[in-house]
């Protein structure tokens, strides 16, 4: 079984598995735009997408295990802290593990037959791997996939069902969502912006508290494994202080383009000119401030009786079209722009509140590209934009 995810998403492919009852791993492929590599002899920065890889461990139609990429052993470390495990297993002992797709669960299993940990604890830091690596899945939109049956990963230290955990994490997921723009991403870096405020409005353990964690060097994603909860608690617990700008959530140099260094020549260089038309102006504003970073420009019209003339103006590489808008519902404007030849092979995606099945029909109908179901986060987005940008 393989695919693309635009024709099969990740729930479906696990309920697929789950009623199967299948045994091997499936392999999930998909480009993350929050990493950057600086190229290029003239100075000139050139941001490239990252690929990202998963793997995910099935026996009997129940999952093992699951696995970000190739592993660095990191996420271990991380929720071995939780745990005050102070002991580690040295270059030598790594290098005699078993050659496995699996390499942290290879470290944890000789975590385990040393004595550093108990099953309890390998346990609970299996769990935890589950969880983020499915919330990290069960968030693409974009993507490819391939299932391999085969023998199962051994030896097993315990199974999870498919369907309680995709339900508790889709919930979160669409929780997640409403802390969106304030909050849009795991590897996001707490620090604070400030300390004068939070001091005379929280209690002394809670600034200390704040203080440690928002150092500008632990993520998200680090600070949920470090306090051993999920990601959305975590996220929920600071957001406040984010709404009042007393911590800043920023991206660090390796998770997102330096937008300070060499902004001129990204301007002067567009990667390409997105127009999204939408009468909500905090849209507009949204869009902007995730593609502009990139080295894409981002113009917003507010007006779509005026958009329609304007784009002509514009020549856009992508329009991004917002559904339901008082003046002209952005299926028309689709439609109008379809009759163009102009715009016949421009990109449209369609932006909407509503993720049902007929309004992805309806859309293709008027001849749009592609849907995006706010509110969404930077990652969807721009994943969206790099694929249509880079097939022109």
């Amino acid at each position: 079984m393989q695919g693309n995810l635009n024709e099969i998403d990740i729930c479906s492919i696990l309920q697929l598995i789950e009623l199967g009852q299948r045994t091997g791993q499936l392999w999930v492929e998909a480009y993350s735009s929050h990493h950057n590599n600086k190229l290029g002899g003239d100075g000139v920065n050139i941001y490239r997408s990252k690929q990202q890889s998963w793997f995910v461990f099935f026996l009997n139609g129940q999952i093992i295990y699951c696995q970000e990429g190739e592993s660095s052993l990191s996420r271990i470390s991380d929720y071995l802290r939780h745990y005050r495990v102070e002991m580690r297993l040295t270059d030598k002992h790594i290098a005699t593990l078993p050659p496995t797709d699996a390499p942290e669960y290879a470290y944890l299993w000789a975590l385990m037959e040393r004595n550093i940990i108990n099953p309890k604890i390998a346990g609970s830091i299996i769990y935890g791997l589950v969880h983020e690596t499915l919330f990290d899945l069960l968030s693409l939109r974009q993507g490819n996939f391939i299932f391999h049956q085969g023998a199962a990963l051994a030896p097993q230290l315990n199974t999870y069902e498919i369907a309680p955990l995709v339900t508790k994490i889709t919930k979160q997921l669409q929780q997640w969502k409403q802390l969106y723009p304030h909050i849009q991403s795991p590897e996001q870096l707490p620090v604070l912006s400030d300390k004068v405020q939070l001091q005379s409005s929280l209690p002394e353990a809670t600034v200390n508290k704040l203080q440690h964690w928002a150092d500008g060097k632990t993520s998200l994603r680090q600070l949920a494994r470090h306090l051993n909860r999920d990601i959305l608690t975590v996220a929920k617990a600071i957001y406040p202080y984010v709404q009042q700008s007393w911590l800043q959530l920023v991206y660090s140099e390796t998770n997102h383009p330096d937008t300070h260094t060499d902004n001129w020549e990204l301007k002067e260089k567009p990667m390409g000119r997105i127009v999204c038309i939408d009468d909500a102006i905090a849209i507009g504003e949204t869009i902007n401030s995730i593609l502009q970073p990139q080295g894409y420009e981002a113009i917003a019209l507010t007006n779509p009786l005026e958009a329609l003339s304007l784009v002509f103006q514009l020549k856009p590489d992508l329009i991004l079209c917002d559904i339901a808008m008082s003046e002209l519902e952005g299926y028309e404007v689709c439609a109008m722009l379809r009759h163009s030849t102009a715009f016949r092979l421009t990109p449209i995606i369609m932006l909407t509140g509503k993720d049902g099945f007929m309004d992805r029909v309806k859309a293709r109908m008027v001849g749009a590209t592609d849907y995006l179901t706010k509110p969404f986060t930077d990652t969807e987005l721009l994943m969206l934009v790099e694929k249509y940008i880079n097939n022109q």
